[in-house]
């Protein structure tokens, strides 16, 4: 990420506790068998950035009472978010519904946001002052949410929010974060009630020997990893450029009947990229994991409204030299085919299931470069539909979160709202090993010099 000419200095308010502003059900919730994933206990960062708008409904308001009395109300709905995270007498996580409240931190900026290009390319210390990692006294329970409200000299405000993954995937974040909007706007109530029913998704342990897609022997090993050397980047694709290579693919790929998401396309092409970067062993196996919601999926689905985790992974693996030399059509359609196994309740089931015996035979997966699990966050409608009364956010931006090592997690991200070139394009965040970063930097950069009539890839 670039480094911006501005040195952010920030004049902070004491801390304060946001508590429901009615009484809540005291209860001890258990949290489901995905929700107690060991890789998801991470209070997950991201910014959401908004221009001063003084024309509309809240802009002579300052934000941050605005958001602090919306957050107060909307925490009625979602008390257990008021609540800490316990380990339970199982070994599975729980809420503590005590309404110890949620940790807000106020501060204002030296700046205006026009000199930060509205985080636009922000480098990642100047983005860890706009959000609160708030510690924990207590080493056995931690606040689930935590938020920082940034004012600028425009008029502009960030608003930070650490949210637990254990206690949301990212649809029910989005459904949190809109209906604390919804509040702010003066709502009565949020749109879409809050639904626990944690325990729909809860596993059991499996008798038979794990399958894992790749183990320690045969997967592909990286000279640059391991390291404490990590570099963040956010890459900007646009839309020209991802349907070049969508279309020299489906060239490629010879078949005038198939079809190729953006996920899809862009899916192999920064994976491959990765394993270039890290010049994986052409004969180490190599993993590609796409996080799939399964609200829907599942018989019967989960009811409107379920905040929680539900999400399983489809896998695709490969040998490097395969990744590297087959077409890449041909890896773009393994992905397709991935996508469906989802779809099948019994391999929902069976990852629930996985998941807890993994747990209970306390089985942790680390950072190893060899794999990258995908999420998109581009349908989760945070650019479009958030308006605390200032209109929508012009940007969002995740701060690098510590899942899988940072090096195997790949977000595609929407672009901002202030760059019309980037309309149906994609910002593609990555961590890698500082040395491996200049050759995918290279890669994603050939991607943009794509011709049709050229088969450039």
């Amino acid at each position: 990420m670039a480094n911006l000419n501005t040195p952010l200095v920030l004049d902070m308010k004491d801390v304060v506790i946001v508590k429901p502003s009615k009484p809540t059900p005291s209860d001890l919730l258990s949290l489901s068998t995905i929700d107690s994933d060991p890789v998801l206990n991470i209070l997950c960062h991201t910014i959401y950035v908004y221009q001063a708008n003084l024309d509309s409904p809240n802009g002579q308001l300052d934000p941050a009472h605005v958001i602090k009395e919306a957050l107060s109300k909307v925490l009625v709905y979602y008390y257990p978010l008021a609540g800490k995270i316990v380990t339970l007498d199982d070994g599975k996580l729980g809420i503590n519904c005590n309404a110890d409240g949620v940790p807000f931190l106020e501060a204002s900026a030296n700046c205006e946001l026009s000199s930060l290009h509205y985080l636009e390319g922000i480098d990642v210390p100047t983005a860890q002052k706009l959000v609160f990692d708030n510690p924990s006294q207590d080493k056995n329970s931690h606040h689930p949410l935590a938020f920082k409200v940034t004012k600028f000299l425009c008029g502009g405000f960030t608003i930070g929010m650490g949210l637990s993954h254990s206690v949301c995937d990212g649809f029910g974040a989005s459904q949190f974060f809109r209906a604390l909007a919804e509040l702010a706007c003066e709502k009565r109530e949020p749109s879409v009630k809050p639904v626990w029913e944690r325990e729909r998704l809860m596993g059991t342990l499996l008798k038979e020997p794990l399958q894992f897609p790749i183990d320690e022997t045969s997967r592909a090993v990286s000279p640059f990893w391991p390291t404490k050397e990590i570099s963040h980047e956010c890459f900007n694709l646009n839309g020209k450029s991802i349907q070049r290579l969508k279309m020299e693919l489906m060239k490629e790929s010879d078949d005038v009947k198939e079809s190729f998401t953006t996920v899809e396309t862009l899916g192999a092409y920064v994976w491959r990229s990765r394993a270039r970067a890290l010049e994986l062993n052409s004969d180490g196996k190599t993993l590609l994991g796409l996080t799939v919601g399964v609200r829907r999926l599942l018989d019967p689905s989960l009811p409107e409204g379920y905040y929680g985790n539900a999400i399983v992974g489809s896998f695709v693996v490969l040998t490097v030299k395969e990744l590297d030399e087959r077409p890449l059509s041909e890896v773009v359609k393994l992905i397709k085919e991935s996508k469906k196994l989802p779809s099948n309740n019994e391999y929902i089931r069976n990852s629930i299931n996985m998941l807890e015996t993994m747990r209970q035979r306390n089985i942790r997966i680390g950072g190893t470069g060899a794999s990258v699990v995908l999420t998109d966050w581009r349908q989760l409608s945070l650019l479009e539909e958030v308006d605390f009364g200032w209109k929508a956010s012009v940007n969002i931006m995740p701060v690098p979160w510590n899942m899988f090592g940072y090096v195997d997690l790949c977000l595609f991200l929407p672009p901002s709202n202030l760059d019309p070139s980037m309309k149906g394009g994609v910002r593609v965040f990555v961590s890698l090993p500082k040395a491996s970063m200049p050759k995918f930097r290279e890669e994603m950069e050939a991607l943009k010099l794509i011709r049709v009539d050229e088969g450039s890839i």
